[in-house]
């Protein structure tokens, strides 16, 4: 909240930050934010943008791989079928725990927030 908005979080409880204004700010956070890398892992880093190239390198290569395919000599070995560019996984291959639930494992409790936000400093 701090390097994006120049806000304090502690301004919240200290009465100097209405509950809405909060949800608002933190609604909005850049895709470069830590909220939104812990909520979202590595997808954070990627946008449309990205996802469309990678889409594009991954056709652009099964192309040419299908056309060398096509006009390799018949005595001569196959092309390996081309791999996909790595993208962020929606789910966790480990344990296939989706994105969504790994952000609710991590989320705090009202409690665990009050208690913190009540810490002496």
């Amino acid at each position: 909240m701090l390097r994006h908005y120049g806000v304090d979080l502690l301004d919240w409880h200290r009465g100097r930050l209405s509950s809405r204004r909060l949800r608002v700010l933190v609604e909005h956070l850049p895709a470069d934010s830590s909220y939104a890398r812990a909520v979202h892992g590595e997808q954070a880093d990627w946008t449309v943008t990205d996802h469309l190239l990678a889409a594009a390198v991954d056709h652009l290569a099964v192309a040419n791989w299908m056309f060398a395919t096509v006009h390799r000599d018949e005595d001569a070995e196959p092309a390996d079928y081309p791999e996909a560019v790595p993208r962020p996984s929606r789910a966790n291959t480990e344990s296939g725990e989706t994105v969504q639930a790994v952000a609710e494992k991590r989320a705090a409790t009202p409690a665990e927030i009050v208690a913190f936000l009540s810490s002496p400093l």
